[in-house]
């Protein structure tokens, strides 16, 4: 699971030993991971035929989840208190389905 976690994947080839499923929460405004990262993701995890599920909060930057981060998207970094209680729906709704 990745709440705002970088996306790149040194070894795109090792997406076909993973077993577990994958719960990926994202900005959709996050600078520091290109559009093209979550899209290569998305590729991989495809092919790799992995349970996966990717979630992009509009106009979230990274840090989305961390008070700490302040208030200002236009640094990259920021909360966001809609997308900090969405992805954590997402992420209960995740567990409740891992741990039945």
């Amino acid at each position: 699971m990745s709440f705002h976690g970088g996306l790149d994947t040194p070894a795109p080839e090792d997406a076909g030993n993973i077993k577990a499923k994958v719960l990926v929460l994202h900005g959709g405004d996050d600078p520091y991971v290109p559009p093209e990262q979550l899209l290569d993701l998305w590729k991989e995890m495809r092919a790799a035929r992995v349970d996966y599920q990717i979630v992009i909060y509009g106009g979230a930057v990274h840090s989305f989840t961390s008070p700490a981060a302040g208030n200002d998207p236009s640094k990259g970094l920021a909360y966001d208190e809609k997308a900090d209680r969405r992805s954590w729906e997402a992420m209960k709704a995740f567990f409740a389905e891992l741990f039945r």
